[in-house]
């Protein structure tokens, strides 16, 4: 790696941090950003994942007291979580390199679409409470199992899946948006733990670009909260949306 991919991997990890902090999506700066600094798809996949954690865990860790009042039926999804994640790790670890370079285009467009809808999903949202809800073993079998394929997906690739954990627990009647992105983030956490432990035992990791993006998220996250919140969500988002599309358009130019 030399020094203006350094540079790059670190600006990029700084705008996921910013990103992150008011509108979610920054898997899809610093994605391509490893793309671009040289690394294979596949390894700039599980760097990517690795660099994130840190900034995913301490956006958990802003949840916490409505994590406290969130009714403990919905941490029966933790499970499928965990199985998933490192499930769609192993995939992605298994997968030729061929096969997942043809495959990022439709991953980084897919990821954009989720992207796009989180908005109106939120407006959506707007159920009946499901704090009083019996947790009956159909209940149980049938959000499990959507959680687990959500969570598959989120080891494999990752972009995205906090808008697919909103729209199951507005379906499921939890109606407090805060509670709801409290356990997307315990959720989508946790997939992403798994999964990067994973990466890291199997030797996917290039850890001076890991480091770079951790370091940058931190700055960003703390650091340039304040100037993404000064520029708007939705110009933000927008921004966001653009990079995703055109990430898409060159890549499937280039395959």
């Amino acid at each position: 790696m030399n020094l203006p991919e350094g540079i790059l991997l670190f600006t990029s990890g700084i705008l996921a941090g910013m990103i992150n902090s008011v509108a979610g999506g920054g898997t899809l700066v610093t994605f391509p950003a490893l793309l671009w600094a040289g690394n294979s798809p596949i390894i700039a996949n599980a760097t990517n994942t690795v660099g994130l954690v840190p900034g995913a865990w301490s956006s958990l860790w802003g949840y916490r007291d409505e994590l406290k009042d969130t009714p403990r039926k919905f941490l029966i999804l933790l499970a499928p979580s965990l199985v998933g994640g490192i499930i769609g790790a192993v995939l992605l670890k298994h997968t030729p390199d061929k096969v997942f370079a043809s495959l990022v285009p439709y991953l980084i467009l897919f990821a954009t679409v989720l992207f796009m809808l989180q908005e109106p999903v939120q407006r959506w949202l707007k159920t009946s409470d499901a704090s009083h809800h019996p947790v009956t073993a159909r209940w149980i079998a049938w959000t499990g199992f959507y959680q687990f394929f959500v969570a598959v997906y989120g080891g494999y690739f990752g972009a995205g899946i906090g808008i697919l954990m909103l729209a199951a627990l507005g379906v499921m009647g939890l109606s407090n948006i805060h509670q709801m992105n409290g356990l997307k983030n315990l959720f989508g956490s946790s997939v992403n733990a798994i999964a990067a432990l994973y990466f890291i035992y199997a030797g996917l990791v290039t850890w001076p670009s890991a480091l770079l993006i951790m370091a940058g998220a931190i700055i960003g996250g703390y650091g340039a909260a304040g100037l993404a919140r000064r520029l708007g969500q939705k110009f933000v988002r927008r921004c966001v949306i653009i990079i995703g599309l055109a990430m898409t358009v060159s890549l499937l130019i280039k395959h």
